[in-house]
C-alpha cells in the first residue's frame, strides 16, 4: 500500500459523519467493462410529456448560485444532458422572462420557465446498471449530513456527455433518490481516479466552492495526488510554475498547453520512489487548479505520466501496459477540507490492484 509512505494527519470529525476505509475498487473496472455497451447506450427521449403545462419555479436563496444547466439536472430528473441544452439552446427555458446561457448562476428571486419536457417513463431500464451502483456505494470514503467523498475509479467520467450517458453523479442521484441536490464540488478527468466530493446540499456546495477558491472562512481545499513518471525526477524540482492555455481543436478534443498569454499556474511535486532510471512515483499538490494542470506540468517537466493518451510518452506507457498496468498513473490520493460546522475534514483514497501491482512488478527489476 503506497499511502504508507506518505504522511497523513487525522483531525476529529464532527460526531455525525460516516467514515469509511478505501475498499480495493477494482472490480468497479470489470463492471464498467461488462457494461460498455450500456455505457455507450443513447437514451431513448421520445416517451410522453411529463407535463403538458409549463413550470414556473422561484428560485430560494438556498438554491443561488448553482448555474441553470446543473439545476435543470437536477429538477428534471433522468433528463438526458442533450435535451437540457436544446432547450437551453433554443431559449424554451427563460430566467426572468428572458434567455439564459447554459452557464448563467441562479440569483435568489430568479423566475425560471420550464417548458414541457419528455422524460423516460418510470418503468423504462434504469440508467446505471446495479453492478456499478453497488461498486460506488463500497466506495463512499467518507459521508455525513452534508457530503460524500467517493473513491472514483479510472475510467469513469464525473458526469454523462460528450457521447456519455452517465458519469459518477447520474449514478450517484440514482443510487440516492431521496437527495434532490446532489452536486459534483469540483472535478476529475474520466481517467484520473481518487477522492471526488460531491455535495448533497447548497449550502455546502457553496462553503466548499469558497474554500477551492481561497476566500471561504477555512484554510481552503488542500488535494494531493500520486503519479508515476517517466525517468528520474530530481529531487531538487519541487514546483513547476508554468501559465496554462486551453485550447479546443477542431475534433472538439481539448488540449492545455504551456503558453505565455495562459493563465498562472503551479504544481507541487515531491518524489516518493524511484525505479532505477526508468520512472518516478511522485507527490504532486496542485496549488492552483487549471484544466489537465498536473499532466502538463509533468509533461513541462520532462517527465510526462505513464498511461496519459494526450501528453505522455506512447514508448514508456506501453512498456507498462506490458507490466499491467492499463490505466492513467493519476491518482487523487487526498484532500482535506475545512466543514461548515468546524473541524477539518481529512480522507484518503487506496490506488487500488493494478496500481500497486504494477509498481511491485516495477520495484521487482
Amino acid at each position: 500500500m503506497f499511502l504508507g509512505r506518505l504522511q497523513s494527519r487525522r483531525s476529529r470529525l464532527p460526531s455525525c459523519c460516516l467514515l469509511r476505509s478505501s475498499s480495493d475498487y477494482s472490480s468497479i473496472n470489470q463492471v464498467l467493462q461488462l457494461h460498455e455497451k450500456m455505457y455507450h447506450a443513447p437514451m431513448k427521449i421520445d416517451q410522453p410529456v411529463i407535463s403538458a403545462a409549463v413550470q414556473t419555479d422561484l428560485i430560494s436563496e438556498d438554491q443561488a448560485g448553482q448555474r441553470i444547466d446543473n439545476y435543470l439536472l437536477t429538477r428534471l430528473k433522468g433528463a438526458p444532458r442533450t435535451l437540457i441544452y436544446r432547450i437551453l439552446r433554443k431559449g424554451e427555458v427563460r430566467v426572468n422572462k428572458g434567455r439564459i446561457k447554459p452557464e448563467y448562476r441562479l440569483r435568489a428571486g430568479d423566475s425560471i420557465r420550464i417548458p414541457p419536457v419528455r422524460l423516460p417513463q418510470p418503468d423504462e431500464p434504469a440508467l446505471v446498471g446495479q453492478g456499478i451502483l453497488n461498486a460506488l456505494e463500497s466506495n463512499i470514503l467518507y459521508e455525513d449530513k452534508g457530503l460524500i467523498v467517493v473513491n472514483k475509479p479510472a475510467g469513469l467520467a464525473v458526469h454523462g456527455g460528450s457521447g456519455l450517458d452517465f458519469g459518477v453523479i447520474e449514478a450517484m442521484r440514482q443510487l440516492r433518490p431521496e437527495l434532490q441536490q446532489l452536486e459534483l464540488v469540483h472535478r476529475l478527468d474520466r481517467d484520473t481516479s481518487g477522492c471526488l466530493m460531491i455535495a448533497k446540499k447548497r449550502s455546502m456546495l457553496r462553503h466548499l466552492h469558497a474554500e477551492l477558491r481561497g476566500d471561504g472562512p477555512g484554510k481552503g481545499v488542500t488535494k494531493c495526488y500520486l503519479a508515476l513518471v517517466r525517468g528520474r525526477w530530481p529531487s531538487t524540482v519541487k514546483k513547476v510554475h508554468a501559465p496554462l492555455l486551453k485550447n479546443n481543436l477542431r475534433s472538439g478534443e481539448r488540449m492545455v498547453e504551456v503558453n505565455p498569454e495562459g493563465k498562472e499556474s503551479l504544481t507541487e511535486f515531491r518524489v516518493i520512489q524511484r525505479f532505477g532510471d526508468f520512472a518516478t512515483l511522485v507527490e504532486a499538490r496542485p496549488i492552483t487548479g487549471r484544466t489537465h494542470q498536473i499532466r502538463v506540468h509533468a509533461r513541462h517537466a520532462g517527465h510526462p505520466i505513464a498511461g496519459d493518451p494526450k501528453y505522455g510518452d506512447d514508448d514508456f506507457s506501453r512498456i507498462i501496459r506490458e507490466k499491467g498496468g492499463k490505466r492513467l498513473f493519476l491518482h487523487a490520493v487526498s484532500l482535506s477540507a475545512e466543514l461548515p460546522e468546524g473541524g477539518r475534514l481529512e480522507v484518503s483514497a487506496e490506488p487500488g490492484t493494478v496500481w500497486d501491482r504494477t509498481l511491485s512488478r516495477l520495484s521487482e527489476e
